[in-house]
């Protein structure tokens, strides 16, 4: 579980001060995918680098499991950020230089995981975004949506327990927008990763289980999507012997 406690984010002082975020407070339940809304200047990716630690409001409360990570020194901080979140932004950030392999390894290295154990953690990666066959390419030579896709293994190959997404989508036409999209929520669903999207697309927050739209540094409103059961159709061959 995800607690944002009375957060508050300022830059700039005096005349120049502009706050960014103001007494924000909301729950994230475990394994829910989450979209953070608003438009350009509201707060949005102030408030995801609030909640993973990248940077430290003035005042109020990050707790995840149990654990203000506002309280913790910089080098606990990287730690926790290292083993427990992962991160896909919109410019996909991507080495071009180095192959697939190579890409998706190095959260590994920075991890200290065993180079005998890399391989093994970096095929499944590939594999689930379907890129297993383009390993040993580099990763200048892939299109926009397979460097998207090459981010998101690389971000899930440490299997963190809280995935950031900041306008994942945005570089993409929206045929391989949505590909990446139900990437994204399929690994949600399959190992109860709590998703945390940043976007201004309406229809992707739909999708997610909660909405938190987000205006002037404040929580403007929170909706939380009811998913409606799958109803079967009884074929009218059957209503009938019925």
């Amino acid at each position: 579980m995800i607690e944002v406690r009375h957060v508050k984010k300022t830059y700039g002082k005096k005349q120049n001060k502009f706050v960014a975020l103001d007494d924000v407070n909301f729950t994230i339940p475990d394994g829910a995918s989450v979209a953070i809304l608003g438009k350009s200047g509201s707060g949005k990716s102030t408030l995801m680098h609030a909640m993973s630690g990248l940077d430290r409001p003035e005042e109020g409360e990050v707790v995840i499991d149990g654990e203000n990570i506002l309280k913790l020194k910089a080098k606990a901080v990287d730690k926790f950020r290292a083993t427990k979140m992962s991160f896909i932004f919109q410019s996909f950030f991507v080495q071009a230089n180095e192959t697939c392999y190579d890409n998706v390894s190095l959260p590994l290295e920075i991890a200290r995981v065993p180079k005998r154990e890399r391989r093994a953690k970096v095929q499944k990666a590939l594999d689930a975004v379907e890129l297993s066959d383009k390993i040993k390419s580099k990763a200048r030579n892939l299109s926009g949506g397979q460097k998207q896709r090459l981010a998101i293994a690389r971000a899930i190959v440490n299997e963190p327990t809280i995935l950031f997404a900041d306008e994942p989508t945005g570089n993409l036409d929206s045929t391989t927008g949505e590909v990446i999209e139900n990437l994204l929520f399929d690994y949600n669903k399959k190992n109860g990763t709590t998703l945390i999207i940043v976007t201004h697309d309406p229809d992707l927050a739909k999708k997610c289980d909660m909405q938190l739209f987000i205006k002037d540094g404040k929580i403007a409103s929170q909706v939380n999507e009811q998913k409606k059961p799958k109803v079967t159709k009884i074929p009218v061959s059957s209503r009938r012997a019925q």
